[in-house]
């Protein structure tokens, strides 16, 4: 075969991996993935054997599913009294996948079946993955999910030797799997609820805390920190995003806990009757868990205002980039920050640890901000009209389900179907981002070769 047909046979490649790219970029690719996936899980969780008793229905089997595939936790049912053991671990598997992304366990289907990775395919999960240099893509992800998988197996480990007495060894091993995986990928979803012997549903005592807090600051880091940390022996340093994930994450902790401690530590709080380091525990365990988890640590309805209110702005921010939580992220809240900081002190571009950031990327975290509050702002009035409810319970559950939480009020069970549609379409929302879905059903307008004259309007 000659050079030239090599060449020609190249070029014919790129070309149609570029049109390819062009006819489902990569936006529209994740949000069809993830919708494909949706209508998976919706019709295994309607199959018989799932359902004790009786199956599903439809409206009961989406809900489920998509708060699964989007690691959040809201249910309009009771996992472990409606869900038959095969039913458990089918929600399990939907867990796993939400949280690592169904691109990497597409990747991992192909190596396994010999299948090429195409270069289309390569950017489309390099994208999902948050990462901003595609190079060895594909041996990244490998290292990404042994280190997953082996973060879980400890956590499982711990929670079965913690467990193992009070549930009997070969029963802890499923739910110490299960609490491992979901407290990882932020689901927040429990089989402890409902269940006789636990009327509180998830076990508060210190030991499970620290476990479950731990896998949920892992989970909430992101896979390109991870990435980042797993070639940190090599490279021996770490990326701006890497530090500004850790030092958000840190403050947020710190800053959460610490202020619904303080709100917690009035008089007409109901968790003043333990001590102050059990309170405190409690109290960090439900800030961490409140940037996109979902596991209560405390009963959240006998919370003071403060403290929810608290609560509603960590669900907002939620979790990392390309990390197995929600919200606006904690790289867009950073920009922002930063942003402003910098525009108070004269800053132009913004400056952070020896580097500045594009006016690309402020553009962006201003757009996702105005977008996310538009979306949150709009379900909220949607689910005010249609329900006879205080504006506090459907601001929050409307937060979580943006921020892929799970915490609730106590209201998800009453929600009417329209406003278990609205919940649906807020968790789709909230695990692909306001970027992606924005972008996706959006069409690149041609570049403006026209500039117009600049005039000013009145802000502040």
């Amino acid at each position: 075969m000659d050079s030239h047909h090599i060449r020609t046979t190249r070029k014919r490649g790129l070309d149609s991996s570029s049109k390819e790219l062009r006819r489902f970029p990569t936006p529209l690719r994740l949000v069809l993935g993830l919708a494909i996936l949706l209508i998976i899980g919706t019709l295994l969780l309607m199959l018989p054997g799932m359902g004790q008793g009786q199956m599903l229905s439809p409206i009961e089997a989406l809900f489920t599913a998509t708060s699964a595939l989007a690691v959040t936790g809201l249910s309009i049912i009771t996992p472990v009294q409606q869900l038959t053991g095969l039913g458990q671990v089918v929600l399990l598997l939907l867990i796993q996948v939400g949280g690592v992304g169904f691109m990497v366990m597409a990747v991992v289907l192909f190596r396994l079946i010999g299948r090429r990775i195409s270069l289309v395919e390569r950017q489309a999960l390099c994208d999902s993955l948050g990462l901003l240099r595609p190079e060895a893509i594909l041996q990244l992800t490998q290292r990404v999910l042994l280190t997953v998988a082996t973060i879980e197996l400890i956590g499982a480990a711990f929670l079965w030797v913690h467990w193992r007495d009070q549930l009997g060894p070969g029963r802890a091993v499923f739910y110490a799997l299960f609490h491992s995986v979901s407290a990882f990928c932020n689901a927040g979803f429990d089989l402890f609820g409902g269940l006789p012997e636990y009327p509180n549903g998830l076990p508060t005592d210190n030991v499970t805390l620290l476990i479950l807090g731990s896998l949920i600051v892992l989970g909430g880091l992101g896979i390109p920190v991870l990435g980042d940390v797993l070639v940190f022996h090599r490279e021996r340093r770490l990326s701006l995003h890497t530090r500004v994930t850790l030092w958000v994450a840190m403050i947020l902790i710190v800053v959460g806990g610490l202020g619904i401690f303080l709100a917690e530590s009035t008089t007409s709080s109901a968790l003043l009757t333990d001590p102050w380091p059990r309170r405190l525990l409690r109290t960090t365990f439900q800030s961490i868990s409140a940037r996109t988890a979902g596991f209560a640590g405390v009963s959240l309805t006998d919370l003071t205002a403060p403290s929810q209110l608290l609560m509603m702005i960590l669900m907002f921010i939620g979790a990392a980039p390309a990390s197995m939580g929600g919200g606006i992220t904690t790289g867009t809240f950073a920009t922002l920050v930063l942003t402003l900081w910098g525009y108070a002190r004269g800053h132009d571009p913004v400056q952070i640890g020896g580097r500045r950031l594009g006016t690309d990327m402020v553009r962006k975290a201003s757009a996702v901000l105005t977008v996310s509050l538009f979306i949150v702002l709009l379900a909220t009035w949607l689910i005010l009209v249609t329900h006879d409810i205080d504006l506090d319970s459907a601001l929050f559950e409307v937060i979580s389900a943006f921020a892929t939480c799970g915490l609730t009020l106590n209201f998800t069970s009453e929600l009417n179907l329209f406003g278990q549609l609205v919940i649906i379409f807020m968790m789709f929302w909230g695990r692909l981002g306001a970027l992606t879905i924005v972008l996706a059903l959006a069409q690149q307008p041609p570049r403006q070769l026209v500039s117009f004259p600049e005039e000013q309007i009145l802000i502040g």
